[in-house]
């Protein structure tokens, strides 16, 4: 059971895990450097548990206290009872879901082991916002895609705006980072998989006429909001495919992208 210890100083450093919570860049840095992660909520404080990430710590306003009372008695790990203004001097926001918890992160697997099982991949190339991220790891979730492979400069699935955006999705996705890019596609096509590269150019096929849901193994190449995929990424992809587009709109949203793309590469899978 992990020990309810009450904090009534900001400066106090136990609570270094959750200091400046709002500044994105010194958080990017510090927090794989530093081995962890925060998850935010009662929810994805469940879930991260659950998928087997280790606590190091919670922050909770006392209110909180009764409603983790559970996760609270499954962990050895400190409990920091703390007075919301006090958290919010920490964190530098206004904590209004009331539960913090500081995980251990776990090695990422090599590429080619979370590619083996799977039969639908996304593969990210530059997606560096946070909201993005988690909005289209909770779709791969919901839509049955098998894991997720990042290009070197995608932002990072566990920073606590990605995991509150995915409600927890990114914990249940398998995922890994390749190193070099896009030569490391090469690891996903020799492994079988037809590399599909989502663009808005008029010259792709649309989703329907290539039938990705026909495919043995695909990997599904999404692009930075904006920027879309770069010039070498689509040159490495098998097939360009789009999505047909109405009324003057010429592109949809990377996140609600996602989504449609997603269901079109699964549609008759059984899930879960």
């Amino acid at each position: 059971m992990g020990e309810l210890i009450t904090v009534d100083d900001p400066a106090d450093p136990r609570l270094h895990d959750y200091t400046d919570l709002t500044d994105v860049e010194l958080r990017r840095r510090r927090e794989p450097a530093e081995g962890l992660f925060i998850a935010e909520g009662e929810k994805v404080v469940r879930r991260a548990g659950d998928a087997g990430y280790g606590m190091r710590s919670m922050l909770l306003s006392r209110k909180w206290v009764d409603v983790m009372r559970d996760v609270i008695d499954r962990s050895d790990a400190p409990v920091y009872v703390v007075e919301p203004a006090l958290a919010e001097k920490v964190t530098g926001y206004h904590v209004h879901r009331g539960a913090l918890a500081s995980m251990q992160r776990r090695p990422l697997p090599d590429p080619a082991d979370v590619l083996r099982a799977a039969r639908r991949v996304v593969v990210m190339e530059s997606v560096n916002d946070h909201t993005n991220i988690g909005a289209i790891f909770r779709s791969a979730a919901a839509l049955g895609m098998d894991a997720v492979l990042l290009s070197p400069d995608c932002a990072d699935p566990l920073y606590r705006r990605s995991v509150k955006v995915s409600m927890g999705a990114v914990f249940s996705v398998p995922y890994a980072r390749l190193e070099t890019w896009p030569e490391d596609l090469t690891t996903v096509q020799d492994l079988g998989f037809t590399v599909l590269a989502l663009t808005p150019d008029e010259r792709a096929r649309t989703l329907d006429e290539t039938a990705p849901h026909r495919m043995d193994r695909v990997a599904l190449m999404l692009g930075a909001e904006g920027t879309g995929l770069s010039t070498r990424a689509l040159a490495a992809a098998d097939t360009w495919v789009r999505i047909p587009m109405s009324h003057g709109v010429d592109s949809l949203n990377v996140g609600a992208a996602a989504a449609v793309a997603f269901y079109a590469v699964t549609a008759g899978r059984p899930q879960d």
